[in-house]
């Protein structure tokens, strides 16, 4: 079965750019409410017993400790501790021209402002299956050390040879500087974060990828904790012309076609390269090992394909409606085109930035909308750690212009409480012999 060529736009809006909610599987729901449900009640114990249940793992101690960090640092191969240490420098680097300031405007009715505060506490979750990401631990953790979050607790499965997370994750944890790390995986992990456990601390905010059971236990966490984004299966939609390699194009379909339920999808106008592109999939699909390659093929043929659209005006109709999470232009004069996009989660302009530069060192956060929240959210960035504060400091003069107002709009609410509020001022001035 090789990756389907669409030659009809309803034919492709009804398929491929058609998703369904992930919050419609009733039995997932079920699951993780219990799940949560046994972790509010009973804590570590609780935690114990699904690490033991899904990951194979008996651990009394969940917390690991620091030592067992930096001794993996230390045995990380030179090469990928220094690409680690490039990645940390770029997504810093990228992150602190993010950061925005606190102000207080005076004048003479008095002083409107805000305060910009970091979060005191956040969670991180690391998946650690079959492929730890310790990209995605950095590409949390870097943000919020930037926005100066006092404290950052990773939480990751641990491995059933080992009974800890991943080692490249520990040593992630530790080049990246997080202050605590946790041998607890699944919606277990998201429950101990949002309300805390014996061993660990109750977060503000959640924030990281993770399975349909971690993104689940997310939603139904959300109120008690902050949800930075419920980031779901990985998704790349490439707009390509003649001018694009149908190699390249090919290479970034099965970069991220190779994630557990991804989709990846090319729109082109250009019949030609549609055809290349099929052929040059099923090649590069026989050099990839045989777990990549499986996972791969079943993305592009059951959610991805290749739909020939009439011109690159209707790629981009298209691809603003679908919203991606990534969006590749591998086309002639990129830039030219970025005005036209208006839903993505990041965009990607010609075949030297791909995407998996963006996984990796480009510097932006790789945990970025899908599902189509692009249409109203952001990737992780500094300001996913930060909240603001408003401040209001008017004086008397400022009260006279503007408070008549208020109690108007008060009385057509029929608060007549917060109209006396404001009244009150005055007549206690009048009784004052204040103007």
């Amino acid at each position: 079965m090789t990756v389907p060529i669409i030659r009809d736009i309803d034919t492709a809006r009804a398929g491929i750019l058609r998703r369904m909610p992930l919050d419609d599987d009733a039995a997932t729901t079920t699951a993780v409410a219990g799940i949560i449900a046994a972790v509010r009640q009973r804590g570590d114990a609780a935690l114990r017993e699904y690490t033991q249940r899904f990951d194979g793992v008996d651990r009394e101690a969940l917390e690991i400790p620091r030592e067992r960090w930096a001794a993996a640092a230390a045995d990380l191969d030179p090469a990928l501790r220094h690409a680690l240490l490039l990645a940390i420098s770029e997504i810093r680097r990228f992150h602190e021209r993010q950061l925005r300031n606190s102000w207080v405007e005076f004048s003479v009715e008095g002083a409107l402002g805000q305060l910009v505060r970091p979060l005191d506490r956040v969670g991180l979750y690391v998946p650690g299956g079959a492929a730890p990401l310790p990209s995605s631990l950095i590409h949390a953790a870097v943000p919020a050390r930037v926005a100066g979050v006092r404290e950052i607790v990773v939480c990751s499965p641990p491995q059933r040879s080992t009974g800890e997370p991943a080692a490249v994750v520990m040593a992630a944890a530790h080049l990246a500087g997080v202050d605590r790390l946790f041998a607890v995986g699944g919606a277990q992990a998201i429950a101990a974060l949002a309300y805390g456990t014996e061993s660990i601390p109750r977060v503000e905010t959640i924030a990281g990828p993770g399975n349909r059971y971690v993104i689940q236990a997310m939603r139904l966490v959300y109120g008690t904790v902050g949800i930075v984004s419920l980031p779901g299966p990985t998704e790349t939609l490439i707009i390509a012309d003649h001018t694009a390699s149908p190699r390249a194009v090919a290479a970034d379909l099965l970069a991220q076609a190779e994630h557990v339920e991804a989709s990846a999808i090319l729109l082109t106008p250009d019949p030609v390269l549609a055809e290349q592109v099929q052929v040059e999939v099923e090649r590069q699909l026989t050099i990839l090992p045989s777990p990549n390659a499986q996972a791969a093929r079943d993305a592009v043929t059951r959610r991805g394909g290749i739909v020939i659209v009439p011109d690159l005006a209707t790629a981009f109709m298209l691809a603003n409606d679908y919203g991606p999470e990534h969006l590749c232009l591998l086309v002639a004069d990129p830039w030219s085109y970025v005005g036209m996009v208006r839903n993505a989660g990041g965009i990607f302009l010609g075949e030297e930035s791909f995407e998996v530069l963006g996984d990796y060192v480009a510097g932006p956060s790789h945990i970025m909308p899908t599902e189509g929240t692009a249409h109203y959210a952001s990737p992780v960035n500094v300001d996913s750690f930060r909240k603001v504060i408003s401040l209001v400091g008017l004086n008397r003069s400022g009260l006279k212009r503007i408070g008549p107002a208020a109690v108007r709009l008060a009385e057509a609410e029929g608060l007549f409480a917060h109209a006396a509020a404001v009244k009150v001022r005055f007549e206690s001035a009048d009784a004052d012999g204040r103007e």
